[in-house]
């Protein structure tokens, strides 16, 4: 087998973009490609080494003969090295042999590659990734519209572990078999998004994702690349979206990874003050370098391109952000104006963004940034990062410490459950009860509620009400949506047997009512990011632990009143002030008897008496249940004859 040294995808205009860092598609001319030459069919293959004075390439092919197939460094100054090997086929599994200019030597998996060994096997394999898809009805509805203009309820996944086939020793799910139950259980549920923490091929399966060596390739562990492109299709076809987590701020140390790629730190800081994160042990991306903000960006497209993503979730932006990042005096850089901000991830944020939002304008971003950075959500032009969304992490973490207590000092911390709304404009948020909480000894969303087992569902019952009356997009980890009691564990199915339960299964029929009341009201998304869609009722009865607000819709007609009471009494013509003369329904109950609730309900209308209350001329009284949340709408103004 002879090697054509002579043939290349890159134009002298590619590589003036590769150099400065502008070429966002480079998945196109990097790595592993099936192609034809002169009338004969191989793998053309191109790598970015520029410290090598040796590259070749080894693979079942040619018996990993180190000298058999040489590269041939390109004459521009790129660092590219490229050759054209007639007779090879897909599916063959390479690496990169690499000798440094100092005398260094590796074998590394390929950075642009489409397709991986499984682990814990390393080499990389040639791979043609067309696909025909069937999603063309799902792309032309979301061509040209804000997708932030629609309800937006995430149902957060880890593939591994949803659900095992305990048939066969509890092996992972294919990707396959994935696609013919998750898509009819999100549909069933009402979500209208999936969120993959992260695909990308992984050495280490309990990172669950997050220490990336393959950022091009789906994990082999659960199929191919078309594969997954299928489980894309089929929730596509079921009308859900598809987000991928996206791990840009540090990737492992593994030999065949990126780390120290061709003897020097090619893709990383090269000192560890900057280039080695100390809580993950792992490599910081060296982000003012030109070609590595290209590798990352053309891969944040290329899932875009390739897979038809619909949004993608950054993690660990704040470790991005801060040059002290978990870090002591002494061990981080200043900046050249002697502060912390990390002012190469700035910019390269929103590049990334602006990136993004030019090719693929319906496309969303999300921040896992868990600081106050200012203008995360704005716009790069207004000197923002570009983000359309942002976690918030201070709701989370107020609202689950809020639930934890004790009803009975619930009273003394009504300020901890309402102060999120102080700052709820400021960016456009997601309202995240993600993995993160569910794991470590932190307990599950069941085990963190007080009480005896019945007030543990009602107060869990409480709280997905109280986020889905938040403004915001939500988000909640999976197993949650039926109280799963245990903690998540990755190397387990999800406690599908507990949702059998009565109590388990009331839990999961309130997140399925929750979701269509979303998606069904306007009053709770078209303003969900406007300031003008949220008003305060009374927030001042801490002394019976009652809450009231309304949201609010672009007309009158879809405003919606919520009252919450977080404490396990029932009250009686409890009043409350309302901005309409007429008549109102109880639309949602927490309560309610299917749910597992105790079934203290209201009439099926309500009308407002010309009483003065909470600076109204008209209220209503009401019953509240017990650890309970009920849902109003203004209905008619005049009553039945």
């Amino acid at each position: 087998m002879t090697t054509d040294l002579n043939f290349s995808l890159f134009t002298d205009f590619d590589i003036q973009l590769f150099k400065a860092g502008k070429h966002y598609h480079l998945y196109n001319k990097l790595g592993s490609h099936v192609a034809e030459h002169q009338g004969q069919k191989g793998v053309y293959f191109a790598v970015w080494a520029p410290n090598a004075r040796f590259v070749s390439v080894v693979g079942n092919f040619n018996l990993w003969d180190r000298q058999s197939h040489p590269l041939k460094v390109r004459w521009d100054g790129s660092g590219i090295w490229e050759a054209f090997l007639p007779g090879v086929q897909e599916a063959e599994y390479y690496k990169y042999f690499i000798e440094s200019n100092n005398g260094y030597s590796v074998e590394k998996g390929d950075p642009y590659a489409f397709h991986w060994e499984n682990p814990p096997h390393t080499a990389t394999i040639t791979w043609d990734i067309d696909y025909a898809w069937n999603d063309q009805k799902w792309l032309a509805s979301r061509a040209g519209k804000n997708p932030l203009s629609k309800p937006i309820s995430v149902y957060e996944v880890h593939i591994g572990s949803w659900r095992r086939v305990h048939e066969e020793e509890g092996r992972f799910m294919t990707y396959k078999e994935l696609a013919n139950e998750l898509p009819a259980y999100c549909s069933y549920m009402g979500f209208t998004h999936v969120e993959f923490m992260p695909v990308m091929e992984h050495p280490f399966y309990g990172s669950w994702g997050y220490q990336l060596t393959g950022y091009f390739a789906p994990s082999s562990r659960y199929g191919t690349p078309q594969e997954f492109m299928f489980l894309i299709d089929k929730l596509h076809e079921s009308g859900i979206g598809v987000i991928l987590d996206w791990v840009p701020s540090h990737f492992p140390t593994d030999e065949h990874g990126l780390g120290y790629f061709d003897g020097t730190h090619l893709y990383e800081y090269d000192d560890p003050r900057k280039g080695f994160h100390p809580d993950w042990k792992s490599n910081i991306f060296n982000l003012t370098r030109n070609e590595v903000r290209a590798f990352l960006i053309s891969n944040a497209l290329y899932w875009l391109d390739k897979y038809h993503i619909d949004a993608l979730r950054v993690d660990a932006v704040a470790s991005m952000l801060y040059l002290d990042y978990s870090r002591k005096e002494g061990e981080w850089i200043p900046n050249q104006y002697g502060g912390r901000e990390n002012l190469e991830a700035i910019s390269f944020l929103q590049e990334f963004n602006q990136a993004v939002h030019t090719y693929y304008p319906d496309v969303f971003t999300v921040a896992e940034e868990s600081t106050a950075w200012p203008g995360v959500t704005s716009s790069v032009e207004s000197g923002g990062l570009g983000f359309d969304m942002k976690w918030m992490m201070g709701w989370m973490h107020d609202t689950l410490d809020y639930f934890a207590k004790e009803p009975i000092y619930r009273k003394y911390h009504q300020g901890q459950l309402t102060f999120s709304l102080v700052y709820a404009y400021s960016e456009k948020f997601t309202l995240p009860l993600s993995h993160d909480e569910v794991v470590y000894g932190k307990a599950s969303l069941l085990d963190k509620m007080p009480g005896d087992r019945w007030q543990k569902f009602a107060n869990l019952r409480l709280l997905f009400s109280y986020m889905y009356g938040h403004p915001g997009a939500k988000l909640i980890f999976m197993g949650g949506e039926f109280a799963q009691q245990h903690e998540w564990q990755h190397d387990y199915s999800l406690d599908w047997h507990e949702n059998n339960d009565p109590l388990n299964n009331g839990v999961q029929k309130l997140l399925r009512d929750l979701n269509s009341l979303y998606k069904e009201e306007p009053g709770l998304y078209e303003r969900n990011f406007d300031p003008g869609g949220f008003e305060w009722i009374d927030i001042s009865d801490a002394s019976n632990s009652v809450i009231s607000w309304i949201r609010k819709g672009n007309n009158r007609k879809d405003d919606l009143i919520f009252i919450a009471s977080l404490v396990p009494v029932v009250y009686e013509n409890y009043r409350i002030g309302v901005p309409e003369i007429g008549f109102y329904k109880e639309i949602f109950n927490s309560d309610n008897l299917k749910y597992g609730g105790s079934d203290v309900l209201n009439d099926p209308e309500i009308e407002a008496f010309p009483i003065p209350m909470h600076g109204r001329t008209h209220s209503v009284p009401l019953i509240l249940p017990p650890l309970g949340l009920i849902v109003l709408k203004y209905v008619r103004s005049n009553p039945i004859i």
